[in-house]
């Protein structure tokens, strides 16, 4: 099993790394704030580091940050980043009130955030994962069926561990192709907050990709 390192230890991050520890996984959890450590032992049972400890320490990577924050962020670790599978899981959300439940993004349908990161990090292997459902749903959904997980990204290999990884935590997946198509998963974010932002729901939904047998 592949180590982790989670950049990150925020609520996504946090829950994310109780999840994979969970399943079996060596996990690093890293923070900015050392004063965090003892609540990521606590919590999630992940070894707690920097930042730049948590990248080295992964052979994948997660980048669970604040999608106003990711930019800078992913910048200043591309050169460790290089060579690896970095899973993203930021939403490029402003600072700024939803518009009757819906959030409101600072990017545009020409470019993604995911783009966007990848482009400051152009020798790391980022794939799009785990932005389109609330961090409580992240780790073993439980729906009476597999929810799907859509993922993007450019390289085929870090795809496939990626995916790997997250059918094991309770996923299907989906490949929907290359970096592009992050600007149409990215915006499924703004579609699963809907209920949340209107009637306080946060728990019950996930999606589901119907596909016909043949």
């Amino acid at each position: 099993m592949k180590k982790i390192g989670i950049v990150g230890s925020g609520p996504v991050g946090l829950a994310l790394a109780k999840g994979f520890v969970s399943h079996g996984y060596n996990v690093m959890s890293g923070s900015r704030d050392k004063a965090k450590y003892e609540q990521i032992k606590k919590e999630t049972g992940a070894q707690p580091g920097s930042f730049e400890e948590a990248v080295s320490f992964g052979e994948i990577v997660i980048i669970a940050v604040k999608g106003t924050a990711a930019e800078a962020l992913v910048s200043s670790l591309a050169e460790k980043l290089s060579g690896k599978t970095v899973i993203d899981t930021s939403n490029p959300i402003k600072d700024a009130p939803p518009v009757n439940g819906v959030l409101q993004y600072f990017t545009s349908f020409d470019e993604s955030l995911f783009e966007r990161l990848q482009k400051r990090a152009p020798g790391a292997n980022f794939v799009k994962a785990f932005n389109s459902v609330g961090s409580a749903l992240m780790i073993d959904p439980e729906f009476g069926t597999r929810p799907t997980m859509f993922i993007c990204g450019n390289d085929s290999a870090a795809k496939k561990d990626a995916s790997a990884i997250i059918n094991s935590v309770g996923w299907d997946v989906e490949d929907m192709g290359k970096a592009e198509s992050a600007r149409a998963i990215e915006p499924l974010c703004m579609l699963w907050c809907i209920p949340g932002m209107l009637e306080n729901r946060w728990t019950d939904h996930a999606f589901k990709l119907l596909k016909k047998t043949t």
